[in-house]
């Protein structure tokens, strides 16, 4: 039975993970840096290991003897300081890629996101040729940028890497994204962007775990993969759905996508410049997920990893509740 050491454990992308390693037979060692994270990780089946992203010999002690490593921590959002962002986003991952190098590691599993490649623009049927923006005004945009680029940079004869870009991730366990849009619509704050017309993919949480699974087994040293769900859905119809699975009536009201843009780069503007407390009602980032197509084409993963959807998006709907209604 092979070892594999994880960051991120306690997460939702990260939990999932972890059953499925084990279920596949792996022993599974998780780096958490607090005790609700370890008990998390160790009901999960994990051995937690107590430390973080900073601490090299916490994260040394956790990849020894480990043949893989899945690399899942990262700090998300669309608003915060750029040193936190930098910290765990950048500094992190060079961190572990360093401790998994000397440890052994045979083989690095990062977990990557279309955000890496956004800087304001549609993201249309785009492939893994599509550049990397490190340059992007969105700091979670560009700190994964440069995460992946150390990654890929880092790939060799001791250690291969390769990365794997979910989008949008949803299913049973959210404690992010589905929680956060469900709040918004109770409160009244949330609105569809421009009409929410737009097409965009999804991927299932069991179907993120599914390529990570498949990278790590078959993925191609130095590269990365979409996965998705498959075909893309129509925003508004597919927020719509996931806010009912919650309860949650959607919302019905509407924002001009022009009036959106300007209320995103003023607010951010007022906000760095003076500061204000708390972040802006609408950032750069926020109105790119919510109001551009995001189409992403994963036909490199259905070729070179054996890639196909374990969940069907009417499956992960069933589970969420959406269907019971």
């Amino acid at each position: 039975m092979s070892a594999a050491f994880l960051t991120g454990g306690s997460g939702f992308i990260g939990g999932r993970l972890i059953e499925r390693l084990r279920r596949d037979g792996h022993a599974v060692r998780a780096l958490a840096r607090s005790s609700v994270a370890a008990e998390r990780v160790a009901a999960l089946g994990a051995e937690p290991v107590s430390g973080e992203l900073g601490d090299l010999e916490a994260m040394r002690a956790g990849a020894h003897g480990c043949e893989l490593a899945f690399h899942a921590a990262a700090m998300l959002g669309d608003w915060g300081r750029s040193e936190d962002f930098e910290r765990v986003n950048v500094r992190g991952t060079e961190n572990a890629l360093r401790v998994c190098t000397e440890a052994g590691v045979r083989r690095f599993v990062h977990v990557g996101t279309e955000a890496a490649l956004m800087a304001g623009q549609p993201l249309v049927e785009v492939d893994e040729s599509a550049p990397l923006r490190p340059d992007s005004p969105a700091l979670y945009s560009s700190t994964k940028a440069r995460a992946e680029q150390a990654v890929l940079a880092a790939n060799g004869e001791s250690l291969q890497t390769v990365v794997v870009r979910p989008r949008f991730v949803w299913g049973r366990g959210d404690t992010t994204l589905l929680p956060r849009l469900a709040q918004m619509a109770r409160s009244g704050r949330f609105a569809w962007i421009g009409g929410g017309r737009q097409r965009t993919s999804t991927t299932h949480v069991d179907n993120a775990v599914e390529g990570l699974a498949l990278a790590a087994a078959r993925g191609r040293p130095g590269n990365a993969y979409f996965v998705t769900d498959g075909e893309p859905v129509v925003f508004r119809e597919f927020v719509s759905e996931l806010l009912l699975s919650q309860g949650v009536a959607p919302p019905t009201r509407n924002l001009p996508a022009g009036v959106a843009h300007a209320v995103a780069a003023s607010g951010e503007t007022a906000w760095r410049l003076l500061p204000l407390p708390g972040q802006p009602p609408l950032t750069r980032f926020a109105y790119w997920v919510s109001a551009q197509e995001c189409t992403i084409r994963i036909e490199k993963a259905r070729e070179q990893l054996g890639y196909g959807a374990r969940r069907t998006i009417a499956d992960g709907l069933e589970e969420l509740g959406a269907r019971e209604r």
